[in-house]
Protein backbone atom coordinates (compact mmCIF):
# COMPACT_ATOMS: atom_id res chain seq x y z
CA UNK A 1 0.00 0.00 0.00
CA UNK A 2 1.75 3.07 -1.19
CA UNK A 3 1.21 7.04 -0.58
CA UNK A 4 3.84 9.25 -2.29
CA UNK A 5 3.24 13.41 -1.82
CA UNK A 6 5.47 15.85 -4.09
CA UNK A 7 6.21 18.81 -2.70
CA UNK A 8 6.90 21.96 -5.72
CA UNK A 9 8.03 24.91 -3.31
CA UNK A 10 11.32 26.23 -3.07
CA UNK A 11 13.20 25.05 -1.38
CA UNK A 12 11.30 21.79 -2.12
CA UNK A 13 13.49 20.02 0.80
CA UNK A 14 11.41 21.82 3.47
CA UNK A 15 8.80 19.29 3.13
CA UNK A 16 10.87 17.17 5.56
CA UNK A 17 10.59 19.95 8.16
CA UNK A 18 6.42 19.64 7.73
CA UNK A 19 6.55 16.24 8.35
CA UNK A 20 9.27 15.76 10.59
CA UNK A 21 10.57 13.41 8.68
CA UNK A 22 14.47 13.48 7.52
CA UNK A 23 14.77 13.02 3.80
CA UNK A 24 18.35 11.45 4.43
CA UNK A 25 17.43 8.51 5.92
CA UNK A 26 14.53 5.91 6.14
CA UNK A 27 12.52 5.39 9.16
CA UNK A 28 9.73 2.62 10.21
CA UNK A 29 7.04 2.33 12.63
CA UNK A 30 5.37 -0.75 14.03
CA UNK A 31 1.47 -0.28 13.98
CA UNK A 32 0.38 -3.07 15.34
CA UNK A 33 -1.19 -4.34 12.53
CA UNK A 34 1.84 -3.94 9.98
CA UNK A 35 4.65 -1.36 9.79
CA UNK A 36 4.47 1.64 7.86
CA UNK A 37 8.01 2.76 6.39
CA UNK A 38 8.94 6.59 5.08
CA UNK A 39 11.54 7.29 2.56
CA UNK A 40 12.18 9.73 -0.45
CA UNK A 41 12.57 8.56 -3.60
CA UNK A 42 13.53 12.04 -4.75
CA UNK A 43 15.16 14.80 -2.63
CA UNK A 44 16.29 17.85 -4.78
CA UNK A 45 15.53 21.81 -4.14
CA UNK A 46 12.96 22.03 -7.18
CA UNK A 47 10.99 19.15 -6.15
CA UNK A 48 10.74 16.50 -2.52
CA UNK A 49 8.84 13.14 -2.91
CA UNK A 50 7.98 11.74 0.09
CA UNK A 51 6.87 7.94 0.68
CA UNK A 52 4.67 6.46 2.75
CA UNK A 53 4.77 2.65 2.27
CA UNK A 54 2.43 0.44 4.72
CA UNK A 55 3.28 -3.38 4.62
CA UNK A 56 -0.09 -4.97 6.13
CA UNK A 57 0.42 -8.47 7.74
CA UNK A 58 -2.69 -10.22 6.82
CA UNK A 59 -1.50 -13.23 9.33
CA UNK A 60 -1.02 -10.66 12.20
CA UNK A 61 -4.75 -9.37 11.36
CA UNK A 62 -6.53 -12.67 12.66
CA UNK A 63 -4.10 -14.08 14.77
CA UNK A 64 -6.17 -14.73 18.16
CA UNK A 65 -9.68 -13.95 16.34
CA UNK A 66 -12.72 -15.60 16.99
CA UNK A 67 -16.41 -16.18 16.14
CA UNK A 68 -17.94 -16.53 12.95
CA UNK A 69 -16.34 -14.21 10.81
CA UNK A 70 -13.11 -15.79 11.47
CA UNK A 71 -15.02 -19.64 11.57
CA UNK A 72 -16.96 -19.07 8.23
CA UNK A 73 -14.29 -17.07 5.82
CA UNK A 74 -11.28 -18.42 6.80
CA UNK A 75 -9.91 -18.07 3.18
CA UNK A 76 -11.37 -14.55 3.10
CA UNK A 77 -9.19 -13.10 6.38
CA UNK A 78 -6.22 -14.73 5.16
CA UNK A 79 -6.64 -13.58 0.93
CA UNK A 80 -7.66 -9.91 0.29
CA UNK A 81 -6.36 -7.10 -1.25
CA UNK A 82 -5.80 -5.32 2.31
CA UNK A 83 -2.04 -5.38 2.04
CA UNK A 84 -1.88 -3.65 -1.61
CA UNK A 85 -4.83 -1.14 -1.32
CA UNK A 86 -5.39 2.18 0.24
CA UNK A 87 -8.10 1.68 3.09
CA UNK A 88 -8.27 2.79 6.76
CA UNK A 89 -4.94 1.09 7.66
CA UNK A 90 -3.79 3.71 5.62
CA UNK A 91 -5.54 6.12 7.58
CA UNK A 92 -4.27 4.52 10.66
CA UNK A 93 -1.03 5.31 9.56
CA UNK A 94 -1.05 9.34 8.42
CA UNK A 95 -2.34 9.74 11.72
CA UNK A 96 0.19 8.16 13.57
CA UNK A 97 3.11 8.78 11.43
CA UNK A 98 2.67 12.12 10.58
CA UNK A 99 0.59 13.39 13.17
CA UNK A 100 2.37 16.88 13.66
CA UNK A 101 2.23 17.96 10.25
CA UNK A 102 -1.62 16.19 10.03
CA UNK A 103 -1.70 18.85 12.83
CA UNK A 104 -0.53 21.82 11.03
CA UNK A 105 2.21 22.38 13.25
CA UNK A 106 6.15 22.81 12.36
CA UNK A 107 8.93 23.62 15.18
CA UNK A 108 11.55 24.60 12.88
CA UNK A 109 9.14 25.67 9.44
CA UNK A 110 5.33 27.24 11.34
CA UNK A 111 4.97 29.92 8.58
CA UNK A 112 5.46 27.11 5.92
CA UNK A 113 3.06 25.00 8.11
CA UNK A 114 0.29 27.62 7.65
CA UNK A 115 0.56 28.28 4.35
CA UNK A 116 -1.07 26.85 0.81
CA UNK A 117 1.73 24.96 -0.99
CA UNK A 118 1.63 23.41 -4.61
CA UNK A 119 1.68 19.53 -3.67
CA UNK A 120 0.79 16.40 -5.41
CA UNK A 121 -0.50 12.96 -3.41
CA UNK A 122 -0.63 10.14 -5.54
CA UNK A 123 -2.32 6.65 -4.10
CA UNK A 124 -1.23 3.39 -6.46
CA UNK A 125 -4.13 1.53 -5.44
CA UNK A 126 -7.33 3.37 -4.26
CA UNK A 127 -10.69 1.18 -4.55
CA UNK A 128 -13.72 3.28 -4.35
CA UNK A 129 -16.95 2.00 -4.32
CA UNK A 130 -18.74 4.49 -6.78
CA UNK A 131 -16.62 4.72 -9.34
CA UNK A 132 -15.13 7.94 -10.77
CA UNK A 133 -17.79 9.97 -10.45
CA UNK A 134 -17.89 9.16 -6.49
CA UNK A 135 -13.78 9.78 -6.52
CA UNK A 136 -14.47 13.41 -8.37
CA UNK A 137 -17.56 14.54 -6.22
CA UNK A 138 -15.70 14.00 -3.09
CA UNK A 139 -12.15 15.56 -4.02
CA UNK A 140 -12.91 18.44 -6.96
CA UNK A 141 -15.29 20.22 -4.13
CA UNK A 142 -12.15 20.62 -1.80
CA UNK A 143 -9.76 22.05 -4.92
CA UNK A 144 -8.22 19.59 -6.48
CA UNK A 145 -7.38 18.62 -9.88
CA UNK A 146 -7.89 14.58 -9.88
CA UNK A 147 -6.23 12.70 -12.59
CA UNK A 148 -7.48 8.76 -12.02
CA UNK A 149 -6.72 5.40 -13.97
CA UNK A 150 -8.91 2.39 -13.68
CA UNK A 151 -7.57 -1.25 -12.96
CA UNK A 152 -9.15 -4.02 -14.97
CA UNK A 153 -9.56 -6.81 -12.90
CA UNK A 154 -7.45 -9.52 -15.31
CA UNK A 155 -5.31 -7.52 -18.27
CA UNK A 156 -5.46 -11.29 -19.24
CA UNK A 157 -9.12 -11.37 -19.41
CA UNK A 158 -10.78 -8.09 -20.61
CA UNK A 159 -14.01 -9.47 -21.26
CA UNK A 160 -13.93 -9.61 -16.83
CA UNK A 161 -14.08 -5.89 -16.94
CA UNK A 162 -12.80 -3.36 -14.94
CA UNK A 163 -12.05 -3.74 -10.78
CA UNK A 164 -13.09 -1.27 -8.26
CA UNK A 165 -9.45 -0.04 -7.94
CA UNK A 166 -7.83 3.52 -9.53
CA UNK A 167 -4.73 4.94 -9.52
CA UNK A 168 -5.25 8.33 -8.46
CA UNK A 169 -3.22 12.02 -8.31
CA UNK A 170 -4.30 14.81 -6.88
CA UNK A 171 -2.74 18.25 -7.29
CA UNK A 172 -3.53 21.22 -5.39
CA UNK A 173 -2.48 24.70 -3.86
CA UNK A 174 -3.02 23.57 0.03
CA UNK A 175 -1.66 23.24 3.19
CA UNK A 176 -0.20 20.36 4.00
CA UNK A 177 -2.23 19.70 7.09
CA UNK A 178 -5.21 19.76 4.86
CA UNK A 179 -4.49 17.58 2.39
CA UNK A 180 -3.26 14.74 5.15
CA UNK A 181 -6.77 15.37 6.71
CA UNK A 182 -8.59 15.12 3.39
CA UNK A 183 -6.91 11.57 2.19
CA UNK A 184 -7.26 10.62 6.63
CA UNK A 185 -11.24 11.03 5.70
CA UNK A 186 -12.07 10.32 2.40
CA UNK A 187 -9.71 7.18 1.76
CA UNK A 188 -11.64 4.96 3.88
CA UNK A 189 -15.58 7.03 2.51
CA UNK A 190 -14.05 5.55 -0.88
CA UNK A 191 -13.37 2.13 0.47
CA UNK A 192 -16.96 2.35 2.63
CA UNK A 193 -15.43 -0.54 5.18
CA UNK A 194 -12.90 0.10 7.96
CA UNK A 195 -11.03 -2.52 9.97
CA UNK A 196 -12.01 -1.07 13.21
CA UNK A 197 -14.84 -0.92 15.57
CA UNK A 198 -16.84 2.52 15.30
CA UNK A 199 -18.23 3.69 18.29
CA UNK A 200 -18.87 7.36 19.96
CA UNK A 201 -15.65 8.23 19.37
CA UNK A 202 -15.37 7.78 15.80
CA UNK A 203 -18.12 10.85 15.68
CA UNK A 204 -15.59 12.97 17.77
CA UNK A 205 -12.83 12.36 15.39
CA UNK A 206 -15.25 12.65 12.15
CA UNK A 207 -16.27 16.26 13.59
CA UNK A 208 -12.44 17.17 14.61
CA UNK A 209 -10.98 16.18 10.82
CA UNK A 210 -13.91 17.65 9.37
CA UNK A 211 -14.10 20.83 10.79
CA UNK A 212 -14.00 23.86 8.49
CA UNK A 213 -15.08 21.60 4.94
CA UNK A 214 -17.29 18.78 5.71
CA UNK A 215 -20.27 20.46 7.06
CA UNK A 216 -20.86 22.68 3.80
CA UNK A 217 -19.09 19.63 1.54
CA UNK A 218 -21.87 18.47 -1.19
CA UNK A 219 -21.40 15.11 -0.44
CA UNK A 220 -21.67 15.86 3.12
CA UNK A 221 -23.93 13.36 3.73
CA UNK A 222 -22.58 10.27 2.02
CA UNK A 223 -19.11 10.93 3.64
CA UNK A 224 -20.57 10.75 7.36
CA UNK A 225 -23.10 8.15 6.83
CA UNK A 226 -19.82 5.74 4.81
CA UNK A 227 -17.12 7.37 7.64
CA UNK A 228 -18.90 6.00 10.50
CA UNK A 229 -20.03 2.30 8.86
CA UNK A 230 -23.75 3.34 7.91
CA UNK A 231 -24.35 3.06 12.02
CA UNK A 232 -27.95 5.42 11.80
CA UNK A 233 -27.64 6.51 15.41
CA UNK A 234 -23.64 8.04 14.94
CA UNK A 235 -24.62 9.48 11.60
CA UNK A 236 -27.60 11.05 12.78
CA UNK A 237 -25.95 12.69 15.92
CA UNK A 238 -22.77 13.51 13.39
CA UNK A 239 -25.10 15.28 10.98
CA UNK A 240 -27.16 17.41 13.76
CA UNK A 241 -23.76 18.63 15.27
CA UNK A 242 -22.46 19.84 12.28
CA UNK A 243 -25.84 21.39 11.19
CA UNK A 244 -25.68 22.99 14.78
CA UNK A 245 -25.06 26.56 13.15
CA UNK A 246 -28.45 26.24 11.06
CA UNK A 247 -30.45 26.22 14.49
CA UNK A 248 -32.68 29.23 14.93
CA UNK A 249 -31.07 30.53 17.86
CA UNK A 250 -27.26 31.25 15.16
CA UNK A 251 -29.82 32.44 12.88
CA UNK A 252 -31.84 34.88 15.01
CA UNK A 253 -27.90 36.48 16.16
CA UNK A 254 -27.14 36.71 12.02
CA UNK A 255 -30.57 38.16 11.78
CA UNK A 256 -30.12 40.83 14.36
CA UNK A 257 -26.51 41.60 12.97
CA UNK A 258 -27.85 42.17 9.28
CA UNK A 259 -30.45 44.39 11.10
CA UNK A 260 -28.05 46.29 12.55
CA UNK A 261 -26.42 46.50 9.16
CA UNK A 262 -29.70 47.13 7.22
CA UNK A 263 -31.05 50.51 9.90
CA UNK A 264 -27.30 52.06 9.04
CA UNK A 265 -27.53 51.47 5.39
CA UNK A 266 -32.08 52.49 5.07
CA UNK A 267 -31.72 56.34 5.23
CA UNK A 268 -30.34 55.98 2.10
CA UNK A 269 -31.94 53.36 0.61
CA UNK A 270 -28.54 51.40 -0.37
CA UNK A 271 -29.41 48.22 -0.68
CA UNK A 272 -32.40 49.12 -3.17
CA UNK A 273 -29.83 51.06 -5.23
CA UNK A 274 -27.16 48.04 -4.73
CA UNK A 275 -29.75 45.92 -6.31
CA UNK A 276 -30.47 48.12 -9.12
CA UNK A 277 -26.77 49.20 -9.90
CA UNK A 278 -26.02 44.99 -10.09
CA UNK A 279 -29.25 44.31 -12.22
CA UNK A 280 -27.91 47.24 -14.54
CA UNK A 281 -24.57 45.83 -15.28
CA UNK A 282 -26.05 42.19 -15.50
CA UNK A 283 -29.06 43.36 -18.63
CA UNK A 284 -25.64 45.21 -19.83
CA UNK A 285 -23.34 42.02 -20.32
CA UNK A 286 -26.33 40.53 -22.31
CA UNK A 287 -26.72 37.33 -19.75
CA UNK A 288 -29.55 35.52 -20.16
CA UNK A 289 -28.40 32.08 -17.53
CA UNK A 290 -27.48 34.06 -14.31
CA UNK A 291 -25.93 33.02 -10.76
CA UNK A 292 -26.44 34.58 -7.48
CA UNK A 293 -24.22 33.72 -5.05
CA UNK A 294 -24.64 34.21 -1.48
CA UNK A 295 -28.22 34.84 -2.68
CA UNK A 296 -29.51 35.43 1.19
CA UNK A 297 -33.14 35.97 1.22
CA UNK A 298 -33.42 36.42 -2.55
CA UNK A 299 -33.42 40.34 -3.17
CA UNK A 300 -32.16 40.37 -5.79
CA UNK A 301 -33.57 36.86 -7.67
CA UNK A 302 -36.34 38.65 -7.09
CA UNK A 303 -35.68 41.87 -9.28
CA UNK A 304 -33.84 39.32 -11.45
CA UNK A 305 -37.48 37.55 -12.45
CA UNK A 306 -38.92 40.67 -13.28
CA UNK A 307 -36.64 40.57 -16.54
CA UNK A 308 -37.70 38.41 -19.73
CA UNK A 309 -34.23 39.04 -20.45
CA UNK A 310 -32.85 36.22 -18.43
CA UNK A 311 -34.56 32.62 -19.00
CA UNK A 312 -32.40 30.81 -15.85
CA UNK A 313 -31.61 31.91 -12.51
CA UNK A 314 -29.86 30.52 -9.99
CA UNK A 315 -29.77 31.15 -6.25
CA UNK A 316 -27.02 29.74 -4.47
CA UNK A 317 -26.66 30.06 -0.51
CA UNK A 318 -24.85 28.27 2.40
CA UNK A 319 -27.87 28.66 4.59
CA UNK A 320 -30.81 26.41 4.89
CA UNK A 321 -33.03 29.29 6.25
CA UNK A 322 -32.19 31.85 4.03
CA UNK A 323 -32.84 29.75 0.98
CA UNK A 324 -36.57 29.05 3.04
CA UNK A 325 -37.08 32.77 3.33
CA UNK A 326 -35.96 32.99 -0.52
CA UNK A 327 -38.41 30.67 -1.49
CA UNK A 328 -41.13 32.68 0.24
CA UNK A 329 -40.38 35.97 -0.66
CA UNK A 330 -40.19 34.59 -4.07
CA UNK A 331 -43.41 33.06 -3.79
CA UNK A 332 -42.14 29.65 -5.80
CA UNK A 333 -44.73 27.50 -4.36
CA UNK A 334 -47.55 29.93 -5.54
CA UNK A 335 -45.65 30.79 -9.09
CA UNK A 336 -46.74 29.81 -12.03
CA UNK A 337 -45.32 27.02 -14.10
CA UNK A 338 -43.87 28.60 -16.55
CA UNK A 339 -41.91 31.35 -14.08
CA UNK A 340 -41.39 28.52 -11.93
CA UNK A 341 -39.18 26.79 -14.69
CA UNK A 342 -36.69 30.21 -14.87
CA UNK A 343 -35.72 29.94 -11.01
CA UNK A 344 -34.03 26.93 -9.06
CA UNK A 345 -32.95 27.62 -5.25
CA UNK A 346 -29.65 25.35 -4.39
CA UNK A 347 -27.55 24.77 -1.51
CA UNK A 348 -23.74 25.08 -1.31
CA UNK A 349 -20.43 26.80 -0.61
CA UNK A 350 -18.15 29.16 -2.50
CA UNK A 351 -15.64 27.14 -0.81
CA UNK A 352 -15.81 24.09 -2.94
CA UNK A 353 -15.90 23.55 -6.38
CA UNK A 354 -19.34 22.89 -7.58
CA UNK A 355 -19.77 21.65 -10.94
CA UNK A 356 -23.29 22.79 -10.77
CA UNK A 357 -21.93 26.59 -11.02
CA UNK A 358 -20.11 26.07 -14.72
CA UNK A 359 -22.03 27.36 -18.21
CA UNK A 360 -23.33 30.13 -16.68
CA UNK A 361 -23.50 33.62 -18.50
CA UNK A 362 -22.77 36.22 -15.43
CA UNK A 363 -22.71 35.96 -11.95
CA UNK A 364 -23.08 38.30 -8.81
CA UNK A 365 -22.01 38.09 -5.79
CA UNK A 366 -23.72 41.22 -3.56
CA UNK A 367 -22.04 42.21 -0.12
CA UNK A 368 -20.48 38.33 0.17
CA UNK A 369 -16.37 38.51 0.13
CA UNK A 370 -16.46 40.76 3.21
CA UNK A 371 -17.85 37.89 4.86
CA UNK A 372 -14.80 35.62 4.07
CA UNK A 373 -11.57 35.23 5.83
CA UNK A 374 -8.24 35.33 4.39
CA UNK A 375 -8.57 31.11 3.09
CA UNK A 376 -12.20 31.32 2.58
CA UNK A 377 -11.56 34.44 0.24
CA UNK A 378 -8.66 32.74 -1.97
CA UNK A 379 -10.42 29.26 -1.98
CA UNK A 380 -13.73 31.70 -3.13
CA UNK A 381 -11.40 33.15 -5.68
CA UNK A 382 -10.80 29.71 -7.33
CA UNK A 383 -13.96 28.21 -7.43
CA UNK A 384 -15.79 31.24 -9.33
CA UNK A 385 -13.18 32.65 -11.43
CA UNK A 386 -11.12 29.80 -12.45
CA UNK A 387 -13.79 27.12 -12.06
CA UNK A 388 -17.11 28.38 -12.56
CA UNK A 389 -15.59 30.97 -14.92
CA UNK A 390 -18.40 32.96 -16.09
CA UNK A 391 -18.06 35.91 -18.72
CA UNK A 392 -19.47 38.35 -16.40
CA UNK A 393 -18.74 38.88 -12.64
CA UNK A 394 -20.38 41.65 -10.96
CA UNK A 395 -18.77 42.29 -7.21
CA UNK A 396 -19.91 44.43 -4.63
CA UNK A 397 -18.61 45.56 -1.01
CA UNK A 398 -18.43 48.25 1.43
CA UNK A 399 -16.22 51.13 0.91
CA UNK A 400 -14.71 51.36 4.58
CA UNK A 401 -13.61 54.94 3.85
CA UNK A 402 -17.47 56.02 3.52
CA UNK A 403 -18.04 54.49 7.30
CA UNK A 404 -17.19 57.79 8.89
CA UNK A 405 -20.52 58.74 7.16
CA UNK A 406 -23.01 56.93 9.29
CA UNK A 407 -24.20 58.46 12.37
CA UNK A 408 -23.97 55.88 15.24
CA UNK A 409 -20.95 53.63 13.77
CA UNK A 410 -18.54 53.88 16.26
CA UNK A 411 -15.28 54.65 14.80
CA UNK A 412 -13.12 51.20 13.80
CA UNK A 413 -16.13 49.02 13.50
CA UNK A 414 -17.12 47.44 10.83
CA UNK A 415 -21.18 47.75 9.47
CA UNK A 416 -21.87 43.99 10.21
CA UNK A 417 -20.40 42.01 13.13
CA UNK A 418 -19.87 39.47 10.56
CA UNK A 419 -17.64 40.76 8.15
CA UNK A 420 -13.92 39.83 8.49
CA UNK A 421 -13.28 42.81 6.53
CA UNK A 422 -14.35 45.94 4.68
CA UNK A 423 -11.89 47.32 2.41
CA UNK A 424 -10.96 50.73 1.43
CA UNK A 425 -11.21 51.88 -2.31
CA UNK A 426 -7.18 51.50 -3.09
CA UNK A 427 -8.01 47.75 -1.31
CA UNK A 428 -10.60 46.82 -3.08
CA UNK A 429 -8.92 47.53 -6.91
CA UNK A 430 -5.66 46.01 -5.77
CA UNK A 431 -7.58 42.98 -4.93
CA UNK A 432 -9.68 43.34 -8.37
CA UNK A 433 -6.68 43.75 -10.62
CA UNK A 434 -5.12 40.89 -8.65
CA UNK A 435 -7.92 38.76 -9.95
CA UNK A 436 -7.97 39.78 -13.34
CA UNK A 437 -4.30 39.37 -13.86
CA UNK A 438 -4.61 35.23 -12.41
CA UNK A 439 -7.72 34.35 -14.06
CA UNK A 440 -8.32 35.92 -17.25
CA UNK A 441 -10.62 38.79 -16.81
CA UNK A 442 -10.57 42.85 -17.07
CA UNK A 443 -11.90 44.69 -14.20
CA UNK A 444 -14.04 47.92 -14.34
CA UNK A 445 -15.05 49.82 -10.95
CA UNK A 446 -18.35 51.83 -10.62
CA UNK A 447 -19.42 53.89 -6.97
CA UNK A 448 -22.90 52.17 -5.65
CA UNK A 449 -24.86 55.40 -3.89
CA UNK A 450 -24.12 59.07 -3.32
CA UNK A 451 -20.47 59.72 -4.07
CA UNK A 452 -19.14 61.81 -1.48
CA UNK A 453 -16.04 64.33 -2.51
CA UNK A 454 -13.54 62.99 0.44
CA UNK A 455 -14.93 59.75 1.00
CA UNK A 456 -16.30 58.13 -2.27
CA UNK A 457 -19.73 56.24 -2.46
CA UNK A 458 -20.70 54.13 0.26
CA UNK A 459 -20.65 50.61 -1.96
CA UNK A 460 -17.96 49.56 -4.34
CA UNK A 461 -18.56 47.52 -7.04
CA UNK A 462 -16.49 45.59 -9.83
CA UNK A 463 -17.52 44.10 -13.35
CA UNK A 464 -15.09 41.82 -14.17
CA UNK A 465 -15.26 40.56 -18.01
CA UNK A 466 -13.65 37.84 -19.93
Amino acid sequence: MLLTITASFSPATDLGYLLHKNPSRAQSTDLGFGKAHVFYPEVNAERCTVALLLEVDPIGLVRGRNGPAGADRKLEEYVNDRPYAASSFLSVAIARVFASAMAGTSKERPELAAQELPLEAHLAALPCHGGEGLLRRLFEPLGYRLDATQAPLDRSHPEWGMSPYFSVTLRANRRLADLLTHLYVLVPVLDDDKHYWVGDDEVEKLLRRGAGWLDSHPERDLIVRRYLRHQRSLARAALERLTAEEKPEADTLETEHAVEEQRLESRIRLGEQRIDAVLAMLKQSGAQRVLDLGCGEGHLLAALLKEKLFHEIVGMDISHRSLERASDRLRLERMPERQRERVRLIHGSLMYRDRRLEGYDAAALVEVIEHLDPPRLRAMERNVFEFARPRTVVVTTPNSEYNVRFEGLPAGRLRHRDHRFEWTRAEFERWAQDIGERFGYEPRFLPVGNEDAAVGAPTQMAVFGR
